[in-house]
């Protein structure tokens, strides 16, 4: 199973390319088994693996989550809403492009503007969420692979 995990299949990637190339298409995406490989026009090449048909699993998750989320709530207020990062949309966020690499961020990281903070997948759409501005991250507020909801806050930068 490890091997799944690091072999990337390169042959497939050039392939997906020239499709782009040969077909004026701006984004192509397949599917094999937990593997999934996004290929855009500009220059964005996301590696994603993932379990297909997991979204069944995170429904228990969200009614979990709501009473966790109250605290957090609670705690809103005393930070500077300018300097908290929302979340665009509802999906699941993953801190790192692939399983097992390295995460986007951590705290303590300086950032710059538009770096990818983190990925949120919406219907099956890796979605980057860029950093709104320059600083350092003080708090991260989400966990990898969990879900969230629009509006929800999922970092700090000062």
């Amino acid at each position: 199973m490890a091997e799944k995990k690091s072999g990337i299949d390169q042959a497939l990637i050039r392939d997906l390319a020239n499709i782009l190339n040969d077909t004026d298409l701006t984004e192509i995406e397949v599917e094999q088994e937990d593997l999934r490989i996004r290929v855009s026009r500009g220059g964005n090449v996301q590696y994603v693996q993932a379990p297909i048909g997991g979204a069944p699993a995170y429904a228990p998750a969200p009614a979990a989550a709501a009473p966790a989320a109250a605290p957090a709530a609670a705690a809103a207020p005393a930070r500077n809403p300018a300097n908290t990062v929302s979340a665009p949309m509802v999906g699941t966020v993953y801190m790192a492009p692939a399983p097992g690499a390295r995460a986007f961020i951590e705290v303590g990281s300086t950032v710059k503007e538009g770096q990818t903070l983190l990925i949120i997948e919406a219907m099956k759409t890796m979605n980057q969420i860029p950093s709104p501005k320059s600083g350092k991250v003080t708090e991260i507020l989400v966990e990898d692979g969990s879900p969230v909801e629009y509006g929800q806050a999922l970092v700090v930068i000062e």
